[in-house]
């Protein structure tokens, strides 16, 4: 749970009316922090993370549980399936007429970009065709950062695989890079300077423990009993399965590896992505509220 004394300063200086952002690294405490803010004050919890919105996990990407949603209205959690293409934009087309209710938003998740596009705007690129995207489908990640232009691929995690791409088929598209789209941007649907936005300032070994403290909890709950079902139509190309800890326990169960195996490459490979995103976080969101969770 997060810090008591803290979440206590939160509360004394936020209005219940002011539309809250909280973001942080994955197994960070954020989801808590959300609840405890809208049992208090009231509001939606809304998901702002790009897992989450898939209907085949609840369990392997730690969504809110139907016990925790029952404490207080969610949204935009497990409502796509897997199939379904979802991107930054689908994102904010959804959560831009939650803003506009008489229900205070309390956004919460580890997806940068979503955040980014929530309070600075979001290029209107044309849709991207499926021959194309089929085209990227077959293309080793080293084969689209070579046909990136430099000013995209300085802006882009160059290991992450799904953004990578996305900036490949834009440039494939429409023949121009996606940084430049992007500095061709309409008015946010919700400025910084219209909420309280919290990021969470964690200690790297801490973290480092909770993340292997939520995997071993994850398997106990059933993140083996969610891969089964999903292993018949398993497709590592689908944005949804390529979840972390999805490709580790599907390798598990085609007796690739060792359960033992599985465990740790999945924790190591939720280690690297936190990393990734609390670069991420010093770098763009050093102006929120920091929160720091013990």
């Amino acid at each position: 749970m997060p810090n008591a004394s803290a979440v206590s300063h939160i509360l004394r200086d936020l209005s219940p009316e002011m539309p809250v952002l909280i973001a942080g690294p994955t197994a960070s405490g954020k989801s808590a922090l959300a609840l405890e803010i809208a049992q208090a004050q009231g509001g939606v919890v809304v998901n702002a993370d790009a897992s989450q919105v898939y209907d085949c996990w609840r369990v392997i990407t730690a969504r809110p549980s139907p016990e925790e949603e029952a404490q207080a209205p969610h949204a935009l959690y497990g409502h796509v399936a897997a199939a379904q293409r979802y991107s930054t934009g689908h994102w904010l087309r959804e959560v831009s007429p939650l803003l506009n209710t008489d229900q205070r938003v309390i956004i919460t998740g580890g997806t940068g970009l979503y955040f980014k596009a929530l309070n600075e705007g979001l290029a209107e690129i044309p849709v991207t065709p499926p021959g194309i995207r089929t085209e990227g489908d077959m293309l080793p990640l080293p084969a689209l950062l070579a046909q990136i232009d430099a000013t995209t691929t300085a802006r882009i995690d160059t290991q992450n695989r799904a953004r990578v791409q996305r900036a490949w088929e834009v440039q494939r598209a429409t023949g121009r890079g996606l940084a430049d789209w992007q500095d061709n941007t309409g008015p946010p649907a919700l400025p910084i300077s219209g909420c309280y936005p919290i990021v969470f300032d964690v200690d790297k070994d801490w973290l480092n423990a909770r993340i292997a403290q939520r995997f071993d909890l994850m398997l106990a709950g059933g993140a083996l009993a969610e891969a089964e079902a999903i292993l018949p139509s398993y497709d590592p190309n689908l944005p949804a399965h390529r979840a972390i800890g999805v490709p580790e326990l599907m390798g598990y169960l085609r007796a690739q590896h060792t359960l033992d195996d599985a465990r740790e490459a999945a924790v190591i490979a939720t280690r690297q992505f936190a990393k990734r995103q609390r670069t991420w976080m010093r770098n763009k969101m050093s102006h929120w509220h920091r929160f720091a969770p013990d």
